[in-house]
């Protein structure tokens, strides 16, 4: 954790004082506190600190409730609201980051660490002009910092690309890949390619065999079949409907993974774990295949790859980071640009809008990303009538399906992202009940063991990426059901080791500085 992270001490002007690394921190008397006040003050200090060591250890949830107590003490400190805005980043919680952005800057108008963490939050949420506002601040009020500046050009950039890329779109019927690309088989192969071939154009048992032999050596796959395999998923995605039911016969297995996370080594785990994918072996993946772990090219490709060589048998859910603004901010784009090229990183970018929202198994699970919905009555004809052929909406089916999270207390509430909403345990039996389902699985959030169990066992979460990002120590899991015993079995694993190559290392820089 850098020395700007978190804030420890006060400033002799403002009271405010950046963290000096393995500075001793103590709670001293502030002269700006009333006299009544400074036994508070002096144990919110107590608590920040513990929480500034949470943070640092990566106990991001310990951290929150350690700031929250400081809060609660002595709630004119911008410092705690920053710090916790901070912690809630970690999680991702990029609603509640906002809200302790904004108290921060509300709390003390001259805190400019208030504004980053506010536009870390507006950024992680695609609100790139609001941050833009708080960077300009920053920098004319200190107009020498070239952090400030260079954090400001940055975010003005993005800017500038999406007014570009808004001004050059035109409505007109959209091409197929396959028509972009009519002239793939002239792409010529070099001699010293030694890596995978298709055989006649098509994905085979072998073909994927050797691909993933391919990757795990730290390879690349030729061009001419990355854009062959994405024309012809386009083609097959664009037939899908935006709910697939699945059928599992009886006694036969079925597997539900969740987030991957471009966590390449760990997808070879559960393939080494539960068996490869085959007609015999079906899967489902529940989305974000991409974004953060800096193996996304290997982990999408070989999911697309299983897609083609087994449609009936294999099956592909959207999530949340299965989008334009999460993958330029989070690492996909950058990673297929250095791989590739930015036109095959606009080509994922259609692809990805093809892919269904989710799916349903015997007509008794459905499987989504993120989660249920702010309003009631809503029946699985509703989402089969999705149009998904974009990028995901603010609100609606299809973003509450993609961003969505269970809370524990009844009810509906605002999302803690920002993003969808928050469901209780009595909203999923009363959806449950409406579409005779026995419960519903999802994925979006990371757990400690891989898995959660909630809403008296209706609603079930799956996440498959463990170690999330190499930092937050959790286990990864996956659901295995019978086609006549839907109860899930449940499978946990530990991160394998990979190369040397950090997660976010083809993010955008401005997240990595903001948080």
């Amino acid at each position: 954790m850098s020395s700007t992270e978190l804030e420890i001490q006060q400033k002799s002007t403002d009271n405010q004082q950046e963290e000096v690394p393995n500075a001793e921190i103590t709670a001293t008397k502030n002269d700006s506190v009333p006299e009544a006040g400074q036994q508070d003050f002096a144990a919110a200090e107590q608590c920040k600190n513990k929480g500034n060591d949470l943070l640092k250890t990566k106990e991001f949830s310990k951290a929150i409730d350690m700031y929250s107590k400081a809060i609660e003490l002595y709630p004119s400190s911008a410092i705690y609201y920053a710090n916790r805005a901070l912690a809630h980043l970690r999680q991702e919680n990029f609603g509640l980051a906002l809200q302790d952005g904004v108290s921060a800057v509300k709390t003390d108008p001259s805190y400019l660490k208030g504004y980053y963490r506010r536009a870390a939050a507006h950024m992680s949420l695609g609100k790139f002009k609001l941050a833009l506002s708080d960077f300009e601040y920053v920098a004319k009020c200190r107009p020498n910092d070239k952090d400030a500046k260079l954090k400001f050009t940055e975010c003005s950039k993005i800017v500038k690309m999406r007014a570009f890329e808004r001004a050059i779109a035109v409505d007109k019927p959209e091409k197929t890949l396959s028509e972009m690309f009519r002239d793939l088989e002239n792409i010529t192969i070099e001699d010293d390619y030694k890596g995978p071939q298709l055989e006649d154009g098509k994905v085979t048992l072998q073909f994927m065999k050797d691909l993933m032999e391919h990757y795990k050596a730290q390879k690349r796959l030729h061009r001419k079949f990355a854009y062959k395999i994405l024309c012809d998923i386009d083609v097959y995605m664009r037939a899908q409907p935006s709910l697939v039911d699945i059928k599992v016969p009886d006694e036969e297995k079925f597997t539900i993974c969740g987030d991957i996370h471009g966590q390449f080594y760990d997808l070879m785990n559960i393939f080494d774990i539960n068996g490869l994918p085959s007609e015999k072996n079906p899967y489902l993946f529940n989305g974000d295949f991409v974004d953060r772990g800096s193996f996304s090219v290997e982990c999408i490709f070989t999911l697309l790859g299983f897609k083609l060589l087994y449609p009936n048998h294999f099956f592909l859910s959207r999530g949340n980071h299965e989008s334009i603004n999460m993958n330029q901010m989070y690492g996909f784009t950058g990673e297929v640009t250095a791989k590739y090229t930015s036109t095959m990183a606009d080509i994922f970018t259609q692809v990805f809008n093809w892919l269904p929202l989710c799916h349903c198994i015997n007509q008794k699970i459905l499987v989504m990303h993120g989660g249920l919905f702010s309003s009631n009555n809503v029946t699985l004809d509703k989402i089969r009538r999705i149009e998904r052929n974009c990028q995901p909406p603010e609100e609606g089916l299809m973003c509450e399906l993609l961003w969505s999270d269970p809370q524990q207390w009844m009810g509906r509430g605002p999302s803690k992202r920002g993003v969808g909403i928050q469901f209780g345990p009595d909203v999923t039996e009363s959806f449950c009940d409406l579409n005779n389902l026995d419960y519903i699985i999802r994925s979006h959030e990371v757990k400690d063991m891989g898995y959660e169990v909630a809403h008296d066992g209706q609603c079930i979460t799956v996440f498959s990426a463990p170690n999330y990002c190499d930092t937050m120590g959790n286990m990864g899991a996956f659901i295995t059901i019978t086609g006549n015993n839907l109860k899930p079995n449940f499978r946990s694993f530990e991160a394998v080791p990979h190369p040397d190559v950090k997660p976010m290392a083809y993010a955008n820089s401005l997240m990595n500085w903001l948080a």
